[in-house]
């Protein structure tokens, strides 16, 4: 039996605010890559994201104490959210945001399998699999659909890559000793050692900055503060009270927000197609969540 309980009010509404909360953030990524390369960009937010975990563990007097059986998975957690990261933010320099996000928030999808195999009391159901076969399906459209000219097959390729990282991590969080650390320890794990790891990487992919504004450095703070410290530590504590594709699936939301935020605010062309594909995956990830 899982020792995790069924979805409440309070988790749906939760989550409901993380999703829009990261749905908003694909369209501030996109925005910033005009003034930082998108790596280096994710670089400085994992900088920022560390200065505001050490803070908030000093004023909440909290122990960054780790167990010696975590501590290998602590460091691949970090490596993999990297990897995961830097895959993201290219994939939004290359394509659209809306395609980025139908097929990035697939995670509950990858998820969903890989707990069928790992974690108690989450098997696959008919009613499961079924949504896992839409939302692959939604996957398949989106990628297939080339009457955008801003659309991007590299972009499409890099955005499902970082849906598989952050699938991973999430599973390790719960399958690992990783479970026995705080949602702030494990953040931390992720976001200390992907800092550098981005920061290295960044000249690799061409000039650090770009064309630099005074709102961009608004967008660095606002990135690094409500979601990849803050927002992310939220999402891992409500790993450890909800069930891992309960919480997941809320991401469903994720991609019809973002649609509709890189429609309304980047004047994105939403494609027939691409709406076909964004119901699909709406639906599938729906249905994961249902027993």
């Amino acid at each position: 039996m899982s020792d995790r309980r069924p979805m409440d009010s309070f988790g749906a509404a939760a989550l409901i605010g993380f999703s829009a909360l990261l749905a908003f953030n694909q369209v501030v990524i996109k925005l910033t890559t005009a003034g930082v390369a998108p790596v280096a960009q994710a670089g400085i937010r994992s900088v920022g994201a560390v200065i505001v975990l050490l803070l908030w563990a000093r004023w909440r007097g909290i122990r960054f104490d780790v167990p010696r059986a975590a501590l290998p998975w602590g460091i691949l957690s970090g490596f993999i959210f990297a990897f995961e990261f830097l895959c993201l933010f290219v994939a939004l320099d290359l394509t659209t945001v809306s395609r980025a996000s139908i097929i990035f928030y697939t995670m509950p999808v990858w998820l969903a399998l890989a707990a069928h195999f790992v974690l108690p009391g989450e098997r696959l159901t008919g009613v499961r699999v079924l949504g896992l076969a839409l939302a692959v399906l939604g996957v398949v459209i989106a990628m297939g659909d080339r009457s955008n000219g801003q659309a991007s097959l590299a972009g499409d390729i890099l955005a499902l890559v970082a849906t598989f990282g952050w699938a991973a991590v999430a599973l390790m969080v719960r399958a690992t000793p990783l479970s026995r650390t705080p949602p702030v320890t494990q953040l931390m794990f992720q976001v200390a050692l992907s800092a550098p790891i981005l920061l290295a990487a960044a000249p690799l992919f061409g000039p650090l900055i770009r064309d630099f504004q005074p709102v961009h450095a608004l967008s660095l703070l606002f990135q690094s503060v409500c979601v990849a410290s803050l927002g992310f530590m939220a999402w891992f504590w409500l790993l450890t009270i909800y069930r891992a594709s309960s919480v997941a699936s809320f991401a469903f939301l994720a991609p019809v927000l973002s649609v509709i935020f890189g429609w309304a605010i980047l004047g994105e062309h939403i494609g027939p197609l691409i709406w076909v594909a964004l119901g699909l995956v709406a639906a599938g990830i729906f249905l994961i969540n249902r027993r």
